[in-house]
């Protein structure tokens, strides 16, 4: 459409971090089906799921002590 520009990066990244907390706007999410890129989102997803399962390796190796 004419007037719709895509979302930035960051927005995509910042749209996904709050999809995995679970905590988004219906209005907001409506608003970014159409500009954001789906491999863009797919990228941030694998990346954060890569880190968050590292962060959880890393506290499980603390807390264990080895």
């Amino acid at each position: 459409m004419p007037g719709e520009h895509k979302a930035s990066f960051l927005r995509t990244v910042k749209a996904v971090a709050w999809s995995f907390v679970g905590i988004r706007k219906n209005s907001e999410h409506l608003a970014d089906q159409g500009r954001l890129n789906p491999f863009h989102i797919i990228a941030v997803a694998l990346v954060g799921v890569a880190l968050f399962i590292g962060a959880l390796v890393l506290l499980v190796n603390w807390v264990v002590g080895k």
